[in-house]
């Protein structure tokens, strides 16, 4: 099960989107400039913003109305994090986001966004300042005392703040064995607002019991000494399958909110109705004929065993398309052209990929490609299945210079 797991890839922020290309293939845009630049076969990402909608409400139908923290971390999950913040920011599901990166968190605001944004990574006293100063939140988890009041008082209000409590993952966060002593000092501190206290579970079904444990007693505890520990959150994708004893006073999910399950058996089951809301896409660049004998891909990893006709992607390693997509013509990923499905054979190189057409030239240059999408058989999950590659590889690993596109 947990082949799936995350592998993150630490991403800048995509370009701006650009429209799809015209049926002459060539590339439509705004400017001359993105026009130069962007070619007419260079793959592209789309994202969907009926499906985002359909998988928040479906998210809050789960958890009973309770406020949604949409992670949007790691460039939006492949997404773009301003697309898809300012998709989501009108829904009233949405309190707020959740990002690890500071320029993440600051780009959101510059883009415009203004409900609550809370950044789950690391910073110094002096992005610590710059943070308050834009309206970001900050999540605490070592004795910051001293700065807040320092910035509190350059700032003339009281700082708000979520605290991170580690009730196991041993990631980051104050030990609950050791929590009393750091919260108490921040929740006795005029320049601090407690907001929020969370958890991150571990994803081990008998050990989360525990962890939620853990957290109920520390902050029970804690609330017995009459500090004020904000809204209490714990949950995340994963934990809207398994845990709906941990929906608590708020949700922190991702991956479903992006309409991908996080694990591939909780697809099938009835719990939610999740539809993808990313896609990979490009166009034929190439249709050949290979004859029996004939190679294709590095080490000549294909071998035709008839004549055969295959066709040229521009996707490859560095677009985030997995290398293990070609693993076999029995087993390996597939994509989608002209409704058909076509199997990723030979090897993918950085920036292409072969797949096999078969016996007869039914695809021709130009065509486009779906390497995933919210279509049965060509869903990211499929993928997964198909090769053993994680979904969240397959979205956050999308390279950040490919063009994104809102439908």
């Amino acid at each position: 099960m947990k082949s799936s797991r995350r592998s993150f890839l630490e991403t800048g922020l995509a370009l701006p989107a650009i429209l799809e290309a015209s049926p002459s293939f060539a590339a439509t845009s705004q400017t001359s400039e993105a026009t130069s630049k962007d070619s007419s076969f260079d793959p592209w990402v789309e994202i969907h913003r009926e499906n985002l909608r359909h998988n928040l409400q479906g998210i809050s139908r789960r958890v009973a109305s309770r406020p949604i923290l949409a992670v949007v971390k790691n460039n939006g999950y492949g997404m773009g994090v301003t697309n898809v913040a300012q998709i989501l920011e009108p829904q009233p599901e949405i309190f707020g986001f959740a990002v690890v990166k500071l320029h993440e968190a600051i780009s959101l605001r510059d883009a415009g966004v203004r409900k609550p944004i809370l950044i789950l990574g690391p910073f110094d006293d002096r992005n610590l300042e710059d943070a308050v100063a834009r309206g970001i939140t900050p999540m605490v988890y070592t004795f910051l005392g001293p700065a807040l009041d320092k910035i509190a008082a350059k700032m003339q209000k009281p700082i708000p703040l979520h605290i991170c409590i580690d009730t196991g993952i041993g990631r980051v966060g104050v030990p609950y064995q050791d929590a009393a002593p750091l919260i108490g000092d921040l929740g006795s501190r005029k320049s601090v607002q407690i907001q929020g206290t969370m958890m991150t579970f571990t994803e081990d079904l008998d050990f989360d019991k525990e962890q939620l444990h853990r957290f109920h007693e520390t902050c029970a505890s804690l609330e017995k000494e009459g500090i004020t520990l904000g809204r209490k959150h714990a949950a995340s994708s994963f934990s809207l399958f398994q845990h709906p004893e941990a929906f608590l006073d708020m949700v922190r999910p991702g991956m479903a909110i992006y309409g991908i399950y996080s694990e591939n058996e909780f697809r099938h089951t009835s719990i939610m109705d999740l539809r993808p809301a990313i896609s990979l896409k490009a166009r034929v660049i190439y249709v050949k004929k290979l004859r029996k004998g004939d190679s294709a891909g590095y080490n000549r990893a294909y071998l035709a065993k008839d004549d055969v006709w295959v066709a040229t992607l521009p996707v490859g390693h560095a677009d985030g398309w997995p290398r293990n997509a070609a693993l076999t013509r029995e087993r390996g990923a597939k994509v989608r052209i002209n409704g058909d499905l076509y199997p990723v054979i030979a090897s993918v190189s950085a920036s292409h990929c072969i797949v096999e057409v078969g016996s007869e030239e039914r695809v021709r240059i130009g065509d486009v490609a779906t390497f995933f999408d919210w279509q049965p058989g060509s869903r990211p999950e499929d993928v997964s299945e198909s090769c053993g590659a994680s979904v969240y590889d397959l979205t956050m690993h999308l390279n950040p210079l490919l063009p994104r596109r809102v439908i």
